[in-house]
């Protein structure tokens, strides 16, 4: 199991370093922005839309290694999706990060790297920071998301960090 857990490790390392989908959307029909004040991640998440289906994610800011990462396989992951099957997404990986197991009914695929965050609690929020960032660009929430804030428009809020 060591062997798995150092790939796990070198693809959240990869895509930290080399994120994919970086950069402004300039047709995107929705955006949203994120700040986790505990870890000083920024994000700033376009999607692009039509006829329910998400045809394209990109994002910009700067956060750490696990933000990042999260942002990139999730901006991977979403593309084809309608926003549905964007919710359960969100709602398995939530799950898988938060230590209550992934969601069967949304495979999570390269999205299961990030279940070891769930044993680093204040990390989670560097990991859910871009998901819930992506509800609020799909309801067009105007207000920033924080990793603080108790109320995330319908999502669930992340957990509290310890300490």
């Amino acid at each position: 199991m060591p062997e798995l857990r150092d790939l796990y490790q070198e693809l959240i390392i990869d895509h930290g370093r080399r994120p994919r989908n970086f950069g402004a959307l300039a047709d995107a029909n929705h955006k949203a922005e994120g700040f986790n004040p505990l870890c000083g991640d920024r994000i700033t998440l376009f999607v692009k839309t039509r006829d329910g289906v998400i045809e394209d994610v990109r994002f910009e800011g700067t956060g750490c290694a696990i933000s990042t990462a999260s942002a990139s396989l999730m901006s991977e992951a979403l593309k084809g999706k309608t926003e549905a099957q964007a919710q359960a997404l969100f709602d398995g990986f939530h799950a898988l990060v938060t230590g209550q197991g992934a969601a069967e009914e949304a495979p999570l695929g390269k999205l299961e790297v990030l279940a070891g965050v769930a044993e680093f609690p204040a990390r989670v929020k560097c990991a859910t920071l871009a998901w819930h960032t992506l509800l609020a660009a799909l309801r067009d929430q105007s207000v920033p998301v924080t990793t603080e804030r108790d109320e995330q428009e319908g999502a669930e809020p992340p957990p509290a960090a310890d300490g």
